[in-house]
């Protein structure tokens, strides 16, 4: 017999929250979010609403991809991502192993001298409690200093030279390098689970013992937090299974 892991996470382990991109209007004239990467999350937003862009860096170039209702895109780790308010924009954002993203996956691109020191980072990185003034104006600041670096990143990229990318790369992957050991814990407790449980099942219904069936269920969720800062704009939060974790993130 199949015994689920309990309690349930979301289809695949994924995450989820919903999002209005910030319209605070940066150095280069562009009003968005923070730009930042995911080290091992592939991450997509469904465009639900409104209009405006994400703009990639990854080795292979810069792109921009225009969002409208009904459009999804998606990018994988070591892609930075900088979502771009073109008006009323409003995205659902579905994160690839739920309980990652919580634990310091995203990594802002934030300028090199910054990365370089742990300290530093998480100061520049971390956001007061609450969806007050102050935290607003440090989340902007945020955002400020990962544009300022992302712009020298994206004018090489522009350029052909993808040297600075694979730096930053580098850099994220250093910064975050002791945190490894509980991701995996989580992994194995989350998406792994979650793809093992499948094989378990299909184990069973191929023995003809499908008694894990009689455990089945349905459940709810509503937003338990509306309006956070997150890195790309407002945030709608779900404590799901699997996402228990403080998180400032997309």
């Amino acid at each position: 017999m199949v015994k689920p892991a309990l309690p349930h996470p979301l289809p695949g382990a994924v995450g989820l929250s919903h999002l209005s991109a910030y319209d605070w209007e940066a150095t280069d004239g562009v009003c968005g979010g923070s730009p930042h990467l995911h080290l091992v999350c592939t991450e997509a937003y469904v465009v639900t609403g409104g209009r405006g862009a994400v703009q990639t860096l990854s080795p292979d170039g810069y792109r921009e991809i225009p969002l409208e209702p009904g459009s999804v895109a998606w990018f994988t780790p070591g892609t930075a991502h900088r979502m771009v308010q073109g008006g009323y924009l409003r995205i659902t954002v579905l994160m690839q192993n739920s309980g990652l993203p919580e634990a310091g996956d995203a990594v802002f691109t934030f300028p090199p001298e910054v990365l370089a020191d742990p300290e530093k980072y998480a100061a520049a990185a971390t956001l007061p409690p609450g969806t007050g003034v102050d935290t607003a104006e440090a989340a902007l600041r945020r955002r400020d200093l990962a544009v300022e670096g992302y712009l020298v990143l994206r004018e090489a990229l522009v350029a052909g030279d993808n040297g600075p990318y694979l730096e930053f790369q580098g850099a994220a992957a250093r910064l975050v390098r002791d945190k490894v050991p509980a991701w995996r814990e989580l992994w194995r407790a989350g998406a792994l689970a979650t793809a093992e449980r499948t094989g378990a099942q299909l184990d069973a219904l191929a023995e003809g013992e499908p008694a894990y069936l009689g455990e089945a269920t349905a459940h709810e969720a509503a937003p338990t937090r509306l309006g956070g800062f997150g890195m790309c704009g407002r945030r709608d939060e779900y404590a799901l299974p699997g996402t228990t974790l403080p998180y400032q993130g997309e």
